[in-house]
């Protein structure tokens, strides 16, 4: 069973259209997707204006995918935004969505709102809302019921910390919280019921869009690094920059998220280089030492990085199966990760497909797994926006 939680913002053409293509190759969605009736909708308008407040913004962008998930986020929070469970009452639906459409014609001129536009897209909503009803859902009750009947529950978590709303590299992040805190308001499960926490980030690190990146690598390393790894953005296809592992980060996302372990993906980009760097500490411009990460961009823009220097292994380890088969530099370097982050890491990705990984299965009743570092789009990469509720059901193994 595939769970979309109260905290996420739901694209319901969207989501039709992934549903039909599911069943057009012969998955059978029926019985097997559950909409909480909490979840705020996400309408082709908030889209619209996100485009035009993009475009106002001109040079000091942040990179929105346009995707409408902030405009969304903003009606949750303003409180005016409609939810499934509106969908129930086609009643006062029109009255709802007139106070939203009205509400973003005063604000943005570029944005043409007529009766015939209100009239048109409730008649939409009527017939979504006939097709979603089979799929809505208390999901709250639904994941505490699952959880007293102990059913092994995996939560996974779409963007990264470091572009959490509250923790991230603000203003250039997301609109939610993609850490592990967002589990608990984005699901309705309490914290005592979380078990592990899997930190996933990458042997390097990335970024789409705009906003600050001390460890990035520009010109022709950065380039060799993005076409070894693949590295463009999964909704936009933006080239993502690249740059080597920022452990400040990596350790200032695991005090936040209370990792139980990490994994350590894309191991194998780094094969073909003759040295790989770490960036270890950041300095002020004074040169005195950066004890935390920096709220202020300001200051992060201006950190110097410290850098530890590993040698390369200028092997391919993509059929590499086993811990012990890797090479000694690659061991090294994982193992040093390990001791300046003081997280474990149990699980390596050394290639794509999912036999391509650390000899690690594990049965685990509550697992979540958390992107790290700004490894996703810079801002909102899918409907189903960041961490806030997804879970899926029934997972006996889990291979990483």
């Amino acid at each position: 069973m595939c769970v979309i939680g109260n905290g996420v913002v739901v694209h319901l053409p969207g989501l039709f259209k992934e549903i039909d293509g599911l069943e057009s190759n012969g998955v059978s969605c029926k019985g097997r997707i559950l909409v909480s009736d909490r979840a705020h909708l996400l309408f082709d308008y908030h889209q619209e204006i996100d485009g035009l407040r993009e475009a106002e913004l001109a040079k000091s962008f942040i990179g929105t995918t346009k995707r409408g998930i902030g405009p969304c986020y903003s009606s949750k929070v303003i409180r005016n935004g409609m939810r499934v469970s509106d969908l129930r009452h086609m009643d006062t639906f029109a009255d709802k969505l007139d106070l939203l459409l009205s509400d973003a014609a005063a604000r943005f001129k570029g944005f043409k709102y007529t009766r015939d536009v209100l009239k048109e897209e409730v008649e939409t909503y009527k017939r979504f809302a006939e097709r979603l009803e089979p799929f809505i859902c208390d999901t709250v009750y639904y994941m505490n019921e699952s959880i007293s009947q102990k059913k092994k529950i995996l939560v996974e978590g779409g963007q990264a910390t470091m572009l959490d709303i509250d923790f991230g590299t603000y203003p250039f992040v997301t609109s939610s919280s993609p850490s592990a805190g967002g589990i608990c308001t984005g699901l309705g499960i309490a914290p005592r019921v979380i078990g592990d926490l899997v930190g996933v980030v990458k042997a390097y690190t990335t970024r789409v869009g705009s906003g600050p990146f001390p460890t990035e690598l520009l010109g022709n390393a950065g380039d060799l690094l993005r076409a070894a790894g693949h590295e463009f953005g999964t909704t936009t296809g933006r080239p993502r920059r690249c740059g080597w592992l920022d452990i400040v980060a990596l350790k200032y996302v695991c005090q936040i998220n209370g990792f139980t372990s990490l994994n350590l993906t894309k191991l194998d980009v780094l094969s073909d280089l003759p040295e790989i760097q770490l960036g270890v500490s950041y300095k002020h411009t004074d040169g005195t030492p950066m004890n935390s990460f920096p709220a202020d961009l300001g200051d992060l823009e201006q950190s110097k990085v410290e850098y530890e220097t590993m040698p390369g292994w200028n092997i391919d380890i993509s059929s590499v199966r086993n811990y012990s088969d890797l090479p000694k530099a690659a061991r090294q370097y994982v193992e040093r990760i390990e001791q300046l982050v003081g997280v474990p890491v149990h699980y390596i990705g050394v290639g794509p497909g999912h036999q391509r990984c650390g000899t690690i299965t594990v049965l685990l009743e509550y697992t979540v797994i958390v992107l790290c570092l700004t490894s996703a789009e810079a801002t909102d990469s899918r409907s189903e926006s960041s961490f806030n509720g997804l879970a899926s059901l029934e997972y006996h193994s889990i291979h990483v």
